[in-house]
């Protein structure tokens, strides 16, 4: 399984497809699905995609997702309660049938894909073409999200609402949620909390970076290999797009070219020792299937784009004396951006915005932090015995 991301425009739609051409010419049976609301690949190889796998060519699929379509077909009740609480509010019936698609569902329904894919086995590679660097994270994020609301917040809700639902629903216009409702809610979080498994499994999936040679694009870049470590997803791999080949000698892209040798330089070293692979400008549009193979023949060259190119998981624990020692790969961030957070069990790691909670071994019960540094984008925790 490989997942694409980067910042919108590079074009990791393209390069998401003519992996997977690339893929399905050495004769895996491969599926690229896209999890862009604002969905392209179907613009990508010229052909109509469903929101079910479509067969594109031999060994090839493709599938877009439709997440109001999702919540229709599989989470019906849930569609239904939402749709007649926002009706409840005097929304015109047709709104409220698009508002009842709540934020999140497009990376929902990707995941249940995902998961749906995996579990069947039908095809060998699985390529996701994921949605801006933001929405990706979000969209790694919800296992995680998952599994804290269901142990901590949901129990609460239900319980709330079992108890308050007789008494509130005949003095208030607003439908409350039934407890097959929260049933509902409750197999879904449930499915959402078990693709970790599937997505922190560096031997199943890998995330690919794809990136311009201009500045701001290499920064976020730069940023969403952070977060990605900071959740413990593997990346194998930084895909530089629309490099200009050597040919072009027209002195009005001299600038250009000097802006692309630096930045070059920037991204070979701060994203070492991951490989990176380039793909130059072409002289014509990628699309279509022909298009997309001549652009993965660019790319991967004679190489096998299923295969994982670099195999370092960013998180480890380790024991130093009679202390242990987190370590979590955190490159490109300042001490000054890091907060970290301990209770029993449980590490919490902000970066940013973002947050992540870090399930602690067993080893560590009664155990506190003594100690956090942050050297050379290595963020190293120590664990020792509590004090007497």
């Amino acid at each position: 399984m490989i997942l694409y991301t980067g910042k919108g425009g590079v074009g990791k739609t393209t390069v998401a497809a003519a992996t997977a051409v690339k893929c399905a010419s050495l004769g895996y049976k491969t599926l690229v699905i896209s999890t862009d609301a604002a969905h392209s690949l179907g613009d990508s190889v010229d052909q109509e995609i469903g929101d079910h796998p479509t067969e594109l060519a031999p060994n090839l699929w493709g599938q877009e997702v439709n997440a109001l379509h999702e919540l229709e077909e599989h989470w019906d009740r849930i569609h239904i309660y939402l749709t007649s609480l926002f009706a409840s509010q005097g929304v015109d019936d047709i709104v409220a049938e698009e508002m009842a698609s709540p934020p999140g569902m497009e990376e929902v329904a990707s995941l249940m894909w995902i998961k749906k894919h995996k579990r069947e086995g039908k095809f060998d590679v699985l390529i996701v073409d994921c949605a801006p660097t933001g929405e990706t994270l979000q969209l790694l994020a919800f296992p995680d999200v998952a599994k804290w609301y269901l142990d901590r917040i949901f129990p609460i809700h239900r319980m709330m609402n079992k108890v308050a639902r007789p008494m509130m629903q005949p003095f208030i216009s607003i439908p409350l949620p039934s407890d097959e409702i929260f049933s509902n809610v409750k197999d879904l979080l449930l499915d959402l909390e078990g693709m970790k498994k599937i997505l922190g499994d560096p031997k199943v999936c890998t995330t690919r970076i794809v990136l311009n040679l201009e500045k701001m694009v290499v920064k976020e870049a730069q940023r969403a290999f952070t977060y990605l470590s900071l959740y413990d997803y593997l990346t194998d791999l930084v895909v530089v797009n629309r490099v200009l080949p050597p040919e072009v000698t027209d002195t009005y892209f001299d600038s250009w070219r000097e802006a692309q040798q630096r930045y070059s330089l920037m991204v070979e070293t701060a994203f070492s020792p991951i490989p990176t692979l380039r793909t130059k400008l072409f002289d014509h549009e990628i699309v279509g299937l022909d298009s997309l193979a001549e652009m993965g023949e660019s790319i991967y060259g004679d190489r096998d784009p299923s295969q994982i190119f670099y195999h370092s998981v960013p998180q480890r624990i380790r024991k130093v004396g009679d202390t242990y020692e987190l370590q979590l790969h955190l490159p490109f961030v300042g001490k000054e951006d890091v907060d970290i957070k301990h209770r029993e069990g449980e590490l919490f790691v902000s970066v940013g915005p973002y947050k992540r909670e870090i399930s602690l071994p067993r080893v560590l019960n009664g155990k506190r932090v003594t100690k956090g540094r942050l050297d050379e984008g290595m963020l190293s925790v120590t664990f020792a015995d509590r004090e007497p």
